[in-house]
């Protein structure tokens, strides 16, 4: 073990726990904003209950995020200075604006939707948390168009005297194919993620507390995100299916990687179940599917997909020599627990649904038990999601110009590399407890009561304490 192998470890560890709130809290945001909406129009007291139930999981989650968040920045010039001074260039303009637009888009207008509570006019209330909603996603962009870059390098020239990329087309980047169909895959993903705790916390209500005078609320809450859930399963596989064939037209060894292919196939079958050797150079056993991987990977039945030893033998030759196979049961496997656990999500939410045909009440402890499971499915389909795309792209930090042992910083060594990551482990395992509890408790204590209205008195705005709705 050397410097290299815990700095990988750590950014793959805090980037991964830090994905677990980004989700949840771009599809909660617009989500939250619909309730309302729903609320602002008809002056339905149920979606004003909704609207601050799960507003108040969406702040809880969100606070979180940005905790963790800020990891990421250091980590760039903490452990991977070498790799930061190469891409800064590029990497600055889409990180600055996510910082500087976005985000502080997306924190003003959450300040004002918090503290605006009975003070702002509704409708500017309202685009309040529609700002919010919008400074989310478009922070989600900014940082995908950077991350796209280093999966498929695009509007930038090398100098030949300081070996940095240097930016020379910034449009191209924001457009880069791989981030405008990443985008949409992750939304879809995030919506998955949101829906999925709408229905676990109103499934919970709805049978435990079947007499409450809040049911219909929560019965509404259940089937608005089982719907959530359901077109956004639609929208990952679609979104997903062309994301496979830009993949394999930038990236063909992290197809290749992903299928188990160690040889050029035309037709190509999509592998449902594949053993490889102990090395992972040859396949011992494989169950496919004929056709399927041509298809998913270049829209034609009959079409090329070339194998992992065909692309390691023509790397070899362009790249120089050594191995640019990524570890292939990792990529293997990961996309296959993404397909795997975001299809039981979707499967759940449509027993939740057949659960309440007709007006019924759903009583089952085991649909209970699976309604529960249901936020974890698709942050595990998140998860190793990007497990896959990230370790799919090695040995390259961005492909085809920077190996990821180029990129670490020379002058950290391993002890202080294994104090870095042993700390932000210890403190990150703490805020995941603490927002584990933070959730439960607040998803158990039900939705607020809204009936009451503030007392009017004629105190003046300058002198009358700010309302917090929560």
């Amino acid at each position: 073990m050397d410097a290299l192998d815990v700095a990988r470890w750590q950014f793959g560890v805090t980037t991964v726990y830090h994905f677990l709130f980004v989700p949840l809290t771009i599809g909660l945001s617009v989500l939250v904003a619909i309730l309302q909406t729903m609320w602002h129009r008809t002056g339905n007291e149920r979606y004003l209950k909704l609207t601050k139930f799960y507003g108040k999981l969406f702040l809880i989650n969100f606070a979180m995020g940005v905790v963790t968040g800020i990891v990421q920045e250091f980590q760039f010039g903490m452990n991977w200075s070498d790799y930061s001074r190469f891409v800064g260039d590029i990497f600055g303009a889409p990180l600055a604006i996510e910082a500087l637009v976005a985000f502080f888009l997306e924190s003003t207008f959450i300040g004002l939707w918090i503290f605006g509570w009975d003070r702002l006019p509704k409708r500017a209330h309202l685009a309040s948390i529609w700002a919010a909603a919008i400074g989310t996603n478009l922070s989600a962009y900014f940082i995908l168009a950077a991350n796209s870059f280093m999966q498929n390098p695009v509007g930038y020239r090398i100098n030949p005297d300081s070996g940095r990329a240097e930016l020379t087309d910034f449009p191209a980047v924001l457009t880069n194919k791989v981030a405008l169909i990443t985008f949409p895959h992750t939304l879809a993903g995030s919506f998955l993620v949101a829906g999925s705790l709408i229905v676990a916390v109103g499934l919970w209500h709805v049978i435990r507390n079947r007499d409450s005078a809040d049911t219909g609320a929560y019965r509404f809450a259940t089937k608005f995100g089982s719907w959530v859930v359901l077109v956004a399963s639609a929208a990952v596989l679609f979104t997903g299916d062309i994301q496979g064939k830009i993949m394999t037209d930038v990236q063909p060894m992290k197809m290749a990687a992903a299928e188990g292919l160690y040889t050029t196939e035309s037709p190509a079958s999509f592998s449902v179940l594949t053993i490889g050797s102990l090395d992972g150079s040859r396949e011992v056993f494989a169950l496919k599917i004929p056709y399927l991987l041509s298809y998913l990977g270049t829209g034609d039945p009959n079409g090329t997909v070339h194998g992992i030893n065909d692309l390691q033998a023509q790397y070899a030759t362009q790249y120089g020599a050594g191995s640019y196979t990524p570890i292939i049961p990792v990529t293997y496997w990961s996309f296959r627990f993404m397909i795997a656990f975001g299809m039981a999500a979707a499967a759940i939410a449509l027993l939740v649904l057949w659960s309440q045909r007709k007006g019924r009440t759903p009583r089952s402890r085991w649909l209970l038990r699976a309604g529960l499971a249901m936020p974890v499915l698709p942050l595990l389909a998140n998860s190793f999601g990007w497990i896959f795309t990230e370790m799919g792209r090695q040995p390259w930090i961005v492909f085809g110009e920077m190996l990821t042992r180029n990129g670490v910083s020379r002058s950290v060594s391993l002890t202080e590399v294994l104090t870095s990551f042993t700390a932000f482990t210890l403190i990150y395992a703490t805020l995941a407890v603490i927002e584990v509890r933070l959730l439960l408790r607040y998803a158990k204590a039900g939705v607020p009561d809204v009936s009451e209205q503030p007392p009017t008195d004629d105190t003046d705005d300058a002198e009358r304490p700010l309302a917090f709705a929560y």
